[in-house]
């Protein structure tokens, strides 16, 4: 399994951050955690092969992490010769359905009949879905939106978890226990802190909680970024941390 982080910013304009996005490859697998602002020209500059994304996971329906659905889309349908035909399934929490009619109704119906086959499912928390290649993918309710989700992506004993945007939360750490890489925002400076977001020392008490085998962090406004974020961090985890940037990749 590789990871890959697409866009590691938020809704703050960054120089070498863009918005939320995280590609995780295994097998036949390649699937797209969030599509936010710019992560679809961020791939392209990267290398990274967007024609082959073969799902899509989102979180939440903020800009950030899902403004660049209709640009990846498109990218599928009129960005590239020849045209997409793969399938692609866009997975996300309950409303994913009527987000994705919304925005057909704003740019057209071709967004949901791009030319190739498009599924859109909502999942619920107790589902498991089976992907091939033996890659699973499961999600569970976090503190941050109504609808907010996490995900867990995993293949035979790997397993990957992948916050979203959320607040601090001990039954989340507990679903992610022992998981082989924890994907967790850091959003915030203790000095900001607010419950919908997580500061260095709650995520690396969450990664302690979970007892994950190794914390990469991500969504830094820049405010975060002035402070020792790996130092508060290491004040409640002591596994590896790694402050992810833009094409960071690590295969495990």
């Amino acid at each position: 399994m590789r990871l890959t982080t697409i866009g590691t910013g938020t809704a703050a304009p960054h120089a070498t951050r863009t918005a939320a996005a995280h590609l995780v490859t295994a097998g036949r697998v390649s699937l797209l955690l969030d599509c936010g602002a710019g992560s679809v020209h961020r791939m392209a500059s990267l290398g990274v092969a967007w024609q082959s994304i073969t799902h899509v996971a989102l979180t939440h329906f903020h800009a950030d992490h899902v403004a660049d659905v209709v640009m990846l889309v498109m990218g599928w349908r009129w960005g590239q010769l020849p045209a997409r035909t793969e399938p692609v399934t866009i997975y996300g929490p309950a409303g994913t359905g009527a987000f994705m009619e919304r925005l057909a109704a704003v740019y057209g119906s071709w967004l949901l009949s791009p030319g190739f086959a498009l599924t859109v499912r909502e999942l619920g928390a107790d589902e498991i879905v089976k992907l091939p290649d033996d890659v699973t993918l499961t999600l569970t309710p976090v503190p941050h939106t109504a609808e907010s989700v996490a995900y867990s992506v995993a293949q035979d004993a790997t397993r990957l978890v992948y916050t979203g945007d959320t607040g601090y939360d001990e039954r989340f750490a507990d679903w992610a226990a022992g998981c082989d890489v924890l994907l967790s925002e850091c959003s915030l400076p203790e000095s900001m802190a607010i419950r919908e977001h997580l500061t260095p020392r709650q995520a690396g008490a969450m990664a302690a909680r979970a007892n994950a085998r190794r914390l990469v962090l991500t969504h830094f406004y820049p405010p975060v970024e002035s402070v020792d974020i790996v130092a508060e961090v290491a004040e409640q985890y002591t596994g590896p941390v790694v402050l992810a940037t833009d094409g960071w990749s690590i295969e495990f």
